[in-house]
C-alpha cells in the first residue's frame, strides 16, 4: 500500500496552472480508488484553489468532491498571505500550521509518505 501526499502549489493564473491542479486531484483520486493512503495539501498560491473548486457550476467540482475527504488542509501562512483563509474556513478545510505556520513536510516524510507536487 502506498502513502502519498499530493501538494498543490499551482496558482490559479492560467490554463497550465489549472491543468496542474486538476492533475493533482486526479492523481489523488487514483490513489484513493486503489485504497492507498493519500493526503492533499494546498500550499503557496495553490491555497487559492479552494474557492475555485467549490464555485457553483465549476467544471471540476465533482472531481474535488470525490477527494475532498482526503484534503488534510491548506498552509495556514499562505492562506493568510493570499487572502483565502475565509474560503478554507467556509469549506471546513483545516489550516496546517505545524512548522512556523506551514505544513510539516518533514513529518510526512518521517511517516513514510511520498510527496508529489503539482
Amino acid at each position: 500500500m502506498s502513502k502519498v501526499a499530493i501538494v498543490i502549489l499551482a496558482d490559479t493564473a492560467g490554463p497550465g496552472d489549472f491543468g496542474r491542479a486538476v492533475n493533482g486531484l486526479m492523481t489523488a483520486k487514483e490513489f484513493k480508488d486503489a485504497g492507498d493512503e493519500v493526503q492533499i495539501i494546498f500550499d503557496g498560491a495553490g491555497t487559492k484553489w479552494i474557492s475555485k473548486l467549490t464555485e457553483e457550476g465549476g467544471k471540476y467540482n465533482d472531481l474535488f468532491d470525490s477527494v475532498k475527504d482526503k484534503v488534510s488542509g491548506v498552509c495556514g501562512y499562505c492562506a493568510g498571505a493570499f487572502g483565502v483563509t475565509d474560503d478554507a474556513v467556509s469549506c471546513n478545510i483545516s489550516q496546517l500550521n505545524e512548522y512556523n505556520g506551514h505544513p510539516s513536510f518533514k513529518k510526512l516524510v518521517d511517516e513514510g509518505f511520498t510527496i508529489i507536487t503539482f
